[in-house]
């Protein structure tokens, strides 16, 4: 068969870095999420053109998941940067800034991209020995003996999204819950291969926040439960609670089309006999001695009424994302066939009760030790619910990867900052041995160091956004923010009280600078010193292992893309 129409050829574009609509393609990514960073970023609303749900929001994975891009490399970088928050959650706007940070300044300079490159995996490995040495002025070490540290880096992710819409109040209250929940993960009795449990979030949306709560087990729930009537549970001689736990349907209208062709005689009623095998398993559960029963999809209301009459309380529309928690929390095996129970299939509770939140009942699984737990979390509007579920949801993580490494890094720009005064300081006499190593002059080095400063200090600039002068110390290189409107003073220290970390104060003998974009700030005549840190001071935390991650992603990323000398199309 002839084509109805002839095939194109492929579009080749060569240098897309130098062409016009990607350099602004670019910008505007770059605008967009400069502007939604930090507790005062400016929330997006994303929607589609023909109606649908809108999404309020100002996170990465929100912004980046619901943007429709055009330009090939904008899908590299956004890929990366959505990678990166699939393996940690945090740090996704401070990648995706500062990559973009990097692309803008290195294809500015006049330097081979390959030399670019080499000198900027350098500058990389310098910045990453300093965060990981003990001398590193920005790290701080979590002990876990004390909720202090682990208050103030929840509460600075709790913080860090205004579509959350919580007060003073209410971040403190989820603070509590958000730690309460994660101890209730970790197990009390340690192995060698200790593994943590899970927070399963119970959405409960038009209710305040303060009525959040954590409760250890699993809720399910079970609209058909009434409340205030006894919960009638039949129980084993040992007082335990048996469970039967079921991946397969139970509705008994016969097996899925896809699972093949069924042959049935003439006469015979495939429904009756569905439902006659359905009452068979429901009395050998009966036999058994089993007193919940919890499927996963839609249960036949002769097998849940005869269930009931049995003393046995039969739960179903449970859904996949319950299975693994059910499984965990009860110790069952999921059935996956209505015609045989393998042996060792059911678990046991210790407990089982009705709660009841707002206008919902749920069933409370209790167990006799457990790491799972449920985190009833209430807020005003689906959006705001939305966007604090996602918010919960990545705290927990970044207690779980601090646990893994009980580090973390001090927030509010002064590790950027930071980072870009000791590379600054660290370039003004680099070794003749490491020039050699690198292929690059003196000149070029110092070029590329000054991207990678300022693009590191871009960032930083970027949590302001409503009009504040950004500053620099020369001591510690910490970043500082003036109040706009302020009055004319002599003197910087009597606007400014604490940096953004809250670690250094205006009352010591410090001297700003200005982050002035391009012109960048003054080289350290020393590196930068380590201030006292005391927990009682710190304002503001970063997850150590994701933003780790993240300089590292926002690097590697942009120089993939200062790589590009060709993309390809397949316009057919």
């Amino acid at each position: 068969m002839s084509r109805l129409e002839a095939k194109k050829p492929p579009l080749f574009i060569s240098e897309p870095l130098t062409r016009d609509a990607v350099s602004q393609s670019l910008s505007l990514l770059s605008g967009i999420l400069k502007s939604s960073y930090g507790p005062a970023g400016r929330l997006k609303q994303l929607h589609n053109g023909v109606g649908g749900c809108v999404c309020t929001t100002s996170q990465s994975s929100a912004l980046l998941g619901h943007l429709c891009l055009s330009q090939p490399v904008l899908h590299v970088l956004t890929a990366s940067v959505r990678n990166h928050v699939s393996r940690f959650s945090d740090c996704g706007l401070f990648t995706a800034i500062l990559c973009c940070g990097f692309i803008e300044n290195f294809r500015s300079l006049n330097v081979a991209p390959f030399t670019v490159i080499k000198i900027s995996k350098h500058l990389l490995s310098l910045c990453m020995d300093h965060l990981k040495s003990e001398a590193c002025g920005c790290q701080v070490s979590v002990d876990f003996s004390s909720v202090e540290t682990l208050v103030c880096l929840v509460r600075s992710i709790l913080t860090s999204k205004p579509a959350c819409m919580l007060n003073k109040t209410e971040v403190d209250h989820l603070t509590s819950l958000v730690l309460k929940a994660f101890i209730f993960t970790v197990p009390c009795h340690v192995e060698t291969n200790a593994v943590l449990g899970k927070c399963v979030v119970i959405p409960v949306k038009g209710g305040r926040v303060v009525d959040s709560t954590v409760l250890p087990g699993l809720l399910i729930e079970a609209p058909e439960i009434q409340l205030g009537k006894p919960l009638a549970v039949k129980r084993t001689g040992s007082n335990m609670i048996k469970i039967a736990l079921f991946s397969v349907s139970m509705s008994g209208d016969g097996s899925n089309p896809e699972e093949g062709t069924i042959v049935v005689r003439h006469g015979v009623s495939l429904e009756a006999s569905e439902l006659n095998q359905l009452l068979n398993v429901g009395k050998q559960l009966v036999k058994d001695e089993v007193g919940l029963v919890v499927c996963q999809k839609v249960m036949h209301p002769s097998l849940k009424q005869y269930l009931k009459e049995q003393g046995v309380v039969a739960v179903d529309r449970a859904g996949l994302s319950l299975m693994d928690p059910l499984g965990r929390v009860t110790g069952s095996q999921p059935i996956a066939s209505i015609h045989s129970l393998p042996p060792g299939c059911y678990g046991s509770l210790k407990d089982l009760c009705v709660e009841s939140f707002a206008s919902k009942h749920f069933l409370h699984l209790i167990p006799g030790d457990t790491v799972i737990c449920s985190l009833i979390l209430c807020n005003r509007s689906e959006t705001a619910w939305d966007e604090l579920k996602r918010v919960c949801e990545t705290a927990e993580h970044v207690l779980q990867l601090t646990v893994k490494e009980p580090l973390a890094l001090l927030g509010g720009g002064c590790t950027e900052t930071h980072l870009a005064s000791y590379i600054r300081h660290k370039s003004s006499s680099v070794p003749a041995s490491t020039l050699r190593d690198l292929g690059c002059s003196q000149t070029q080095y110092r070029l590329v160091a000054e991207g990678f400063c300022r693009s590191l200090e871009s960032v930083a600039r970027s949590l302001s956004h409503d009009g504040e002068e950004v500053l620099t110390d020369v001591v510690y290189g910490h970043c500082w923010f003036v109040p706009p409107r302020s009055p004319c003073v002599s003197r910087w220290s009597d606007l400014v009280s604490k940096c953004g970390c809250g670690v250094s104060g205006s009352t010591e003998d410090l001297s700003w600078s200005f982050l002035q974009g391009q012109s960048g700030s003054p080289v350290l005549q020393a590196c930068p010193q380590e201030p006292s840190v005391k927990v009682a001071d710190l304002r503001v935390l970063d997850c150590f292992a994701a933003k780790c991650s993240g300089l590292q992603v926002a690097l590697e990323t942009a120089n993939l893309i200062l790589d590009l000398s060709y993309i390809i199309e397949d316009q057919n």
